[in-house]
């Protein structure tokens, strides 16, 4: 089921619940294009809702303040209480509470550090660091930091499940600090193929020489969408195991998705 049918389906849900979903609908929409911003035929176009209650709802969003309405290109955006509903879990990172399991139990079957990081705009934000049993700890990227997609081995898994124009459009957008990292962007959109061919990213001696690592991207919703990778330096983590190690991580994402499927 495509991700249209999927809402419509949602859509048709009895009783209080439906609106509901709706309204949450179109905030996640807004959301996912808040850099440009979205009018009221692609609101309608994009959630599937009749033109009505597109705009009965998204009329209550900006009443509420969850959504606001630029008189300027009268195109709508994120409000500001969406923004503080966001501010106040920050202080908990739920997405790291969620998946610390999962990088506890990958830190225990490779011995490796491991990180978590989630995309945020053109950027990866780091979420957790855990180390595994190797005595070699890794510390090229803090809790907190965030670092341009594409850079590291989470960020380019992170960045391969764009298309190469929007991979271009963010390149434009970061052009100096790309090339301040060395990262062109047909080095960017070969290393996107690649990672998406093999479905794990490789990096080798990128950000720090004799360190490596592998990432593997997935959503653990509609909109949020993180990376898990594993570190080490570059003589543990050869070819050879850089490949059984993306392997695992695929399988070991995949295997908590599906538990997280059925736990709903």
């Amino acid at each position: 089921m495509d991700k249209l049918t999927e809402n419509l389906a949602r859509n048709t849900s009895t009783g209080g619940t439906q609106s509901i979903r709706r309204a949450l609908h179109l905030l996640r929409l807004l959301a996912q294009n808040d850099r440009h911003g979205l009018s009221l035929q692609q609101l309608t176009a994009m959630s599937g809702l009749e033109r009505s209650t597109a705009h009965r709802l998204i009329s209550c969003l900006v009443e509420e303040q969850f959504a606001r309405r630029s008189p300027d290109d009268r195109r709508y955006y994120l409000g500001i209480d969406a923004m503080q509903v966001g501010f106040s879990a920050m202080h908990r990172a739920p997405i790291a509470d969620t998946l610390l399991p999962l990088a506890k139990r990958l830190c225990r079957l490779s011995g490796d550090t491991v990180f978590l990081v989630v995309e945020q705009g053109d950027h990866a934000l780091c979420l957790l660091r855990e180390h595994g049993e190797f005595p070699v700890r890794l510390f090229t990227i803090d809790v907190g930091e965030r670092r341009l997609l594409g850079v590291g081995a989470g960020g380019l898994a992170l960045l391969a499940q764009f298309d190469d124009a929007a991979i271009i459009e963010i390149h434009q957008r970061h052009a100096k600090e790309y090339d301040a990292a060395g990262l062109t962007i047909d080095g960017l959109l070969q290393k996107a193929q690649a990672t998406r061919s093999k479905g794990y990213s490789e990096v080798v001696d990128s950000i720090t020489v004799g360190i490596s690592g592998v990432g593997h991207a997935f959503r653990i919703s509609d909109m949020t969408q993180v990376a898990i990778s594993f570190g080490a330096i570059t003589q543990r983590l050869d070819a050879a195991r850089r490949q059984s190690m993306g392997e695992l991580l695929q399988e070991e994402c995949s295997k908590w998705r599906l538990e997280q499927l059925a736990a709903r």
